[in-house]
């Protein structure tokens, strides 16, 4: 992943990222089972792209579902590859399976 996509390795490290920013950010949630895993590896690139082209309005949050299981549950993830867009500490808004840099896009364009 690309420097402007921050990576949370645990619940703390997830929460730490939310609380400095005054920006939105698009919490993205993988995972590493063989399905998830073929599809998180699809949205990566995807990701990187949405990253580098919303620099300034939003902060993408890379966020691994086995290692951060609190914002999980507070966000409602049901399964990877997964996101949820976040402002001030809650969810604006939800999506879930893997999606063009077309539809990353329109769905980021809809909430923002």
């Amino acid at each position: 992943m690309a420097n402007r996509v921050q990576q949370a390795r645990e619940n703390a490290e997830f929460e730490f990222i939310l609380a400095r920013v005054d920006v939105p950010v698009l919490a993205y949630f993988h995972g590493v089972w063989p399905k998830a895993a073929a599809a998180c590896k699809e949205m990566d690139p995807v990701v990187r792209e949405v990253a580098d082209a919303y620099e300034g309005r939003l902060i993408v949050v890379r966020a691994d579902i086995a290692r951060c299981p609190g914002p999980v549950r507070r966000y409602g993830v049901t399964g990877a590859p997964f996101f949820v867009l976040i402002d001030r500490g809650e969810a604006m808004a939800a999506g879930s399976g893997p999606m063009s840099r077309t539809a990353l896009g329109e769905f980021l364009d809809a909430h923002l």
